[in-house]
């Protein structure tokens, strides 16, 4: 093996001797680079003695400021476009020792590159012409920019050869100049200066406004070498500082990412990922998933990741062009997979805007992007494939593998959880299991004891996703079996209903009902019967039952007296509760789900129209719909139809209204002897709810008399219960 050993008389000059051991690649690029800038910077030391051999003294206080007689002469003798150093000579001593020094870099170079070759290391500079298809001329410019980027000395050294100490980037001019072109030659290379030239193109290099002065030439346009290209050549990655954090480049390891997607989604990703250079588009609402899938396609192309978050990038003012060309650009130095996640900003009317379209086909790798909404490429010819790849919602049996993954991966799986009835009741990403895993691991903690199935609940409530805040209002269940109080009959429908709910993943999903039998996940309920009688308490009692959320709708913020506001608002409501895995409970439904009527104008038409609408987005709603109504038969008739379940809740009899005095009757209050709550029960025909305002009244009352609940305090709460109610109440 051997190796370049610099000379002690001669930092810039090597030699090749044997070395005991292979020189790191790193070591190798920068050796490279640094015979390459050696190359360039004979040019500006050359350009320097030929200036000062034509004449031009760098201690003239007028320089750039004064033209004299003989230096007129001299400008008007020079052909066009010919630099100040075409009236030296290169005969003299200097020159000709620098005019070798340049042979021995170009030698040096290729010693580099031979080496390079020996141990299967191709330099970073050779890997960025190739990567962007430079040409000598375009290295070498680059060189020019990036010599001023690591030594300020050029700063002077240009300053002095554009006659302006205050230009310290080169200028195309100066570039053409100190590159040795001239006549038509020198014409032809203005063009690597275009904005669709590779140079600029992929941000390689940028034009940079120099202080002082009218806005410059084309040819007075100064250039400065991107600082993440700097820093990359120098062996390191560093996104621009306008990206900052939202670009990781990463090395993803296959096992890790494929186990925890779902089967055909790893086949199809796989799939696409074999296809040659292909674009492929992910969407759905899983991006989790859509993440782990980006490192699938990384690792099985043996290339690492380079993960862009387009969404928060654009909320911070960059634009979508800019963005996207640096991240191609970053993807190419580092010969990695791009992965755009959050695309959905840059969709222009549920579409990719030509231009972004046209830069992801010209890239010469493979680009995956990722967002929620899908979308198809048009318009433009593309020779690449295209593989889009759907992340929707995991199923049932995959979602019990994730959900058992987590737990595992936090140490919870010994605890004895069971994942599959959570799994079952909560249609959640692959991101929001991790997060509820976590979410409950925490809850536990801060109660100082293990993880237990309630703690299961609770995280996937938490990150179920919920945004119905700003029309409906949460209830927190209090009731369970033991506190409502109806027949048999009703109850055991209740519990029918539970079972349903609980058992939907497994028979929809799991046994395939839901393929054929089954449009969707919804579970839609009618409870009937008069104010008062336990409605709120059944959806409360079912809720808790489950572990789910219960969300009671507010419709004086839905109904409006506008044509199809209502519309629009029941639409909003279920678009956003969609993701919530919640109970919907509409409480006097009849406002909104009644009875259609005969068309005598405008307003009739459409109002059947919201009706029949809402008959079939609450079929396709994937959660439990409950509607509550004092008055079954004012409901449409087509709409009970649809149904899966409509229960009367009647209005209690002396045995029940008996069951709910003494159920609802605090344990903690002192009861005086004369209660008697069989007299309460017969005499006074009260649904629950007036019997639990009276108990409240009565406790208000004892609390001010004595602290104990007497027969005294019941009465007088019961009688104003009746005249709230608008009944007559007579004195004995």
């Amino acid at each position: 093996m051997k190796t370049l050993t610099a000379k002690p008389k001669d930092r810039t000059k090597f030699s090749v001797a044997p070395a005991p051991v292979a020189i790191s690649p790193l070591e190798i690029s920068l050796g490279h680079l640094y015979a390459e800038l050696t190359r360039v910077d004979v040019l500006v030391r050359l350009a320097v003695m030929r200036w000062r051999q034509a004449g031009r003294d760098p201690n003239d206080a007028f320089r750039g400021l004064v033209i004299g007689d003989d230096e007129a002469m001299q400008l008007a003798a020079l052909p066009f476009a010919e630099p100040w150093g075409a009236l030296a000579a290169d005969d003299d001593e200097t020159t000709q020792a620098a005019l070798a020094r340049q042979a021995d870099a170009a030698r040096e170079v290729k010693e580099w590159r031979t080496l390079g070759a020996r141990q299967g290391v191709t330099p970073r500079l050779c890997q960025l012409t190739d990567a962007f298809g430079l040409g000598p001329f375009e290295r070498d410019a680059l060189l020019l920019c990036l010599a001023v980027a690591l030594d300020l000395r050029y700063e002077q050294l240009y300053g002095f050869l554009q006659n302006d100490i205050n230009r310290k980037r080169p200028s195309i001019n100066l570039i053409l100049q100190l590159l040795g072109e001239t006549g038509v030659e020198r014409l032809r290379r203005m063009t690597h200066f275009a904005a669709d030239a590779p140079l600029l193109a992929n941000q390689l290099l940028a034009y940079v406004q120099e202080p002082g002065g009218p806005p410059p030439s084309l040819l007075g346009q100064a250039l400065m070498i991107d600082q993440t290209v700097a820093t990359w050549l120098l062996g390191d990655y560093h996104p621009s500082a306008e990206l900052g954090q939202q670009v990781k480049l990463t090395r993803p390891r296959r096992e890790d990412a494929e186990r925890l997607l779902a089967e055909p989604i790893r086949r199809a990703v796989l799939h696409a990922a074999s296809l040659p250079d292909a674009l492929l588009i992910f969407y759905g609402p899983d991006l989790t998933a859509q993440g782990l899938a980006g490192q699938v396609v990384a690792a099985a192309l043996d290339r690492p990741l380079l993960t862009v978050q387009m969404d928060q990038l654009l909320a911070q003012g960059m634009t979508a062009d800019q963005v996207v060309r640096r991240a191609l650009r970053d993807a190419r130095l580092n010969q990695a997979v791009a992965f755009l996640q959050g695309w959905d900003a840059c969709l222009a009317d549920a579409d990719t805007p030509p231009h972004l379209l046209a830069m992801l086909l010209a890239h010469p790798q493979t680009v995956v992007i990722g967002g929620r909404a899908p979308w198809q490429p048009y318009g433009q010819d593309r020779p690449r494939a295209v593989a889009p790849v759907e992340f929707a919602l995991p199923d049932y049996a995959h979602r019990q593998h994730l959900w058992g993954h987590y737990l595992a991966t936090h140490q919870l799986a010994a605890a004895g959880l069971d994942p599959v009835e959570v799994a079952g009741q909560f249609a959640l990403t692959t991101g929001q299991i991790r997060d509820a895993v976590a979410a409950a691991r925490d809850r536990a903690l801060r109660r100082g004891g293990t993880v237990e199935q309630p703690d299961l609940f609770a995280g996937a409530r938490l990150h179920s996703g919920a945004r119905l805040s700003d029309m409906a209002r949460k209830i927190e269940p209090r009731y369970g079996w033991d506190d409502i109080i109806l027949p048999e009959d009703q109850i055991e429908i209740l519990r029918e209903l539970v079972a349903t709910v609980r058992g939907r993943s497994k028979v929809l999903e799991e046994w395939g009902l839901g393929r054929k039998l089954a449009s969707s996940r919804a579970v839609t309920v009618l409870f009937a019967g008069p104010p008062g009688v336990g409605k709120t308490m059944a959806a409360e009692v079912i809720a808790l039952d489950l572990g789910l959320d219960l969300y009671k709708i507010d419709l004086s913020g839905l109904v409006s007296k506008y044509i199809g506001e209502t519309e629009k608002n029941l639409e909003r409501v279920f678009t956003e509760a969609q993701s919530s895995n919640a109970i919907l409970f509409f409480d006097e439904a009849d406002a909104i789900f009644g009875k259609r009527s005969g068309v005598k104008d405008a307003h009739d038409r459409y109002a059947n129209l919201e009706i029949s609408y809402l008959l079939q987005r609450m079929e396709f709603y994937d959660g439990v719909t409950i509607l509550a109504t004092n008055l079954r038969s004012n409901l449409d008739e087509a709409f009970l139809r649809r149904l899966q379940f409509a229960i009367d809740i009647p209005f209690p009899d002396e045995k029940n209204r008996l069951r709910i005095w003494e159920t609802l009757f605090p344990m903690t209050v002192a009861r005086a002897d004369d209660v008697d709550l069989e007299e309460m029960a017969r005499r006074f025909k009260l649904a629950g709810g007036n019997i639990r305002n009276i108990l409240v009244a009565a406790a208000f009352l004892a609390a001010d008399d004595g602290d104990m609940i007497t027969m005294r305090h019941l009465l007088h709460g019961t009688r104003r219960e009746f005249q709230k109610m608008g009944r007559l109440v007579m004195e004995g």
